[in-house]
């Protein structure tokens, strides 16, 4: 360090710069205190800067110090710094040139004794409880047989030989490892990520999704368990799907993640058997339960073969069963003829009603209605022909004027339409010709109908119309008296009779030959 003696001034004082005073007074504090350790409250902590490095107070009740973590120490140290936690920090005092102030360079960091880190655990539980991470309702049930089950520990340690052992001899199942670091720095980092891996695994994916999860660690100080009481572990459990056991330290060490965890466990073989059941065990229950069940099968069948022998001796016999349809048909059988004779003659009634309603003036008025009808289809299709002719006569003459006035080229196109118009006649004759044909055809048909249903084909049978003096059909006997002349009508002609009380005719009476009436057999005539 240089001085200067102004010659000017009152006194021999040496003069400095800013700087060589600032310089003077680090080299100074820094020889003066090269490693301290200071014991106080975090104040101002607002976590790593965007550099890495950390910027904070220390304080007690009477006076305070600024502190500073580089980046390479930050990554380096066992515990976070929180604000108001008690620590100890290690380091170099030194200044700061730019703003005349001193601080710590901190080396080292660890808690102020375990009645701090038991009263920063006990605030972080209040915290995390409030938000009701520990709430009992949220907390799902074990599956009872897992088919996977995920490990989150160290893979080297005595833990996870325990775990594989105790399952493989209760109930061999599929294990996945997810190895961590359990203890120091980041480790809780590795813990949470590995809980939301499982979670993020498909249930059908390559890797299976397992069905319960464990975290464990084995026993250890509070300091070596510290990573389980992370804030970001204890969201990572209560956020996870899958139910997580915990399983961290031995059975009086309780940590926060014991508080998320669906079950706690006291040890990790514990977790083990709390994760799958003894396979002896089920198999035993299985085997018992199938003796109860074949046992009440054989009892269930028992009662039942009694109560269907109970049955069998209240079941009526096979003849009292069928002695009251046997009866039924007996009655049934009997009576049938009888329904037959009374049907015969119910049909028989119902066809003399009709068969009297089938009377030749009827049927001869009917043939004159249709032949009248014929007659007048005839006329008017024989008036709408010469209608049809005229008209085809006038335009034919009307064309045949327009033609005469029409120039020679248009003789041949003439000649074409009358052609046409020609044939348009036969057509129309052939037509009318065709339409009297069918009608014809259709008067021949019912005439066939009435041929059919006329009463002389019924007399070539051999039977006979009996007709009173007015020539009107006799259809019960009651209707003549004794001694009434009568005619009577065959297929081949007419006879005349005299009624008797009843018998036989008197052999007096001679048969009369008869006679024929004008104009052929009967009045009716011709159809056509």
């Amino acid at each position: 360090m240089s001085n200067v003696i102004d010659s000017d001034s009152p006194t021999n004082l040496a003069e400095y710069s800013v700087s060589e005073l600032s310089g003077s007074i680090k080299r100074t504090v820094e020889t003066a205190f090269d490693q301290v350790r200071v014991r106080g409250e975090i104040s101002g902590y607002r976590g790593p800067h965007s550099s890495g490095h950390a910027y904070f107070a220390l304080k007690d009740d009477r006076a305070r110090i600024d502190a500073v973590i580089w980046k390479g120490t930050f990554s380096r140290l066992k515990f976070r710094p929180e604000e108001g936690m008690e620590v100890i920090a290690t380091g170099k005092v030194t200044t700061f040139p730019g703003s005349s102030k001193y601080q710590i360079v901190i080396e080292t960091l660890e808690p102020a004794g375990a009645g701090a880190l038991m009263a920063l655990i006990e605030e972080r539980k209040r915290k995390l409880g409030a938000e009701g991470l520990f709430d009992a309702a949220r907390k799902k049930r074990l599956p009872f047989m897992p088919r996977v089950i995920g490990v989150v520990t160290s893979p080297t340690g005595a833990v996870i030989r325990d775990i594989l052992h105790r399952i493989s001899d209760r109930f061999p199942v599929h294990v996945l490892v997810w190895p961590v670091k359990v203890q120091g720095e980041g480790s809780g980092e590795e813990v949470a990520n590995a809980i939301r891996g499982f979670n993020a695994l498909e249930p059908a994916g390559a890797i299976p999704r397992p069905d319960v999860l464990i975290v464990a660690r084995g026993g250890g100080s509070l300091e070596d368990l510290w990573s389980f009481n992370d804030e970001i572990v204890v969201r990572a459990a209560a956020e996870s799907r899958i139910p997580l056991i915990s399983a961290v330290g031995h059975e009086t060490d309780w940590t926060l993640i014991d508080y998320a965890a669906d079950v706690r466990a006291p040890t990790p073989t514990g977790a083990a058997e709390m994760a799958v059941p003894v396979k002896a065990e089920l198999e035993a229950q299985a085997a018992a339960l199938a003796a109860r069940l074949q046992g009440c099968m054989n009892r269930q069948m028992d009662q039942r073969r009694q109560s269907v022998r109970a049955l069998m001796r209240a079941l009526p016999s096979l003849d009292q069963l069928l002695a009251l349809p046997r009866r039924r048909f007996d009655e049934a059988a009997a009576g049938l003829g009888r329904g037959l004779e009374l049907n015969t003659i119910n049909k028989r009634r119902g066809f003399e009603r009709v068969a009297a309603h089938l009377r030749p003036d009827l049927l001869s008025g009917r043939i004159a209605e249709r032949r009248q009808t014929l007659n007048e289809r005839i006329g008017r299709a024989e008036r709408m022909v010469e209608r049809l002719i005229d008209r085809s006569k006038s335009r034919v003459d009307r064309a045949e004027a327009v033609f005469a006035t029409l120039p020679a080229r248009l003789q041949a196109q003439t000649g074409r339409a009358r052609d046409h118009l020609a044939n348009l006649v036969r057509h129309a004759d052939t037509a009318t010709s065709h339409r009297l044909i069918r009608a014809k055809a259709a008067l021949a048909a019912q005439d066939r109908v009435l041929q059919s249903l006329s009463y002389k084909n019924v007399l070539k049978r051999g039977y006979a119309v009996i007709r009173d003096d007015e020539d009107r059909p006799v259809s019960e006997a009651t209707a003549l008296s004794a001694g009434a002349a009568v005619s009577i009508e065959f297929s081949d002609g007419r006879i005349g009779a005299v009624t008797t009380e009843g018998g036989m005719p008197p052999t007096s009476l001679k048969r009369r030959p008869a006679k024929p009436e004008a104009g052929g057999p009967s009045k009716q005539g011709s159809l056509f």
